[in-house]
């Protein structure tokens, strides 16, 4: 009996799985985890789901900040916004106006 489990432990002691944890990351694992590292740096105290789809963004390359056509709209937003405001709209009126002044 206790040959038995001196041999299943040696066994397991030479498995393939006991050196598998000793092995090294490739480098496509160690570019991951530092991408990884540097997005959830950069993620900061986002939560929930905004956290998440920035964490996806970020992790597949994205994560740079907006594109010209978001820099675009963002644009056009605070301008519609800055002239709704400076015409003291407010309610459905705003809401109409805001519709209107994106779409051109």
């Amino acid at each position: 009996m206790k040959t038995l489990f001196a041999a299943l432990a040696l066994t397991l002691a030479f498995s393939p799985f006991a050196f598998a944890q000793d092995k090294a990351p490739t480098p496509a694992q160690k570019k991951q985890q530092e991408r990884m590292r540097d997005c959830n740096e950069k993620a900061g105290d986002k939560k929930g789901a905004e956290r998440k789809a920035f964490m996806s963004s970020c992790l597949k390359g994205g994560g740079s900040g907006p594109s010209a056509a978001q820099k675009k709209q963002q644009n056009r937003m605070a301008a519609c916004n800055k002239q709704a405001t400076e015409k003291k709209l407010k309610g459905a009126e705003r809401k109409s106006f805001m519709s209107s002044c994106l779409k051109s």
